[in-house]
């Protein structure tokens, strides 16, 4: 159901990222984290929809993550 545009697309707002680094830990972010966040986030999101589809649901819910 992915594309290869989609594949990796950055998922996360870079702009959010940075200031809560910064703010946590007075840290600069570099950024290739945002693709490597994104990596992340997709794998979990892969994983949650394999639970929800396990559970014969539609429907990806918080509960899946877990």
């Amino acid at each position: 159901m992915t594309d290869g545009n989609t594949e990796k697309e950055v998922l996360v707002v870079a702009s959010k990222l940075k200031t809560y680094i910064r703010s946590k830990a007075d840290m600069n972010t570099s950024a290739a984290v945002t693709d490597v966040l994104s990596d992340k986030i997709r794998e979990m999101c892969d994983q949650a929809i394999e639970n929800a589809k396990r559970d014969g649901r539609k429907t990806v819910m918080d509960r899946d993550f877990a």
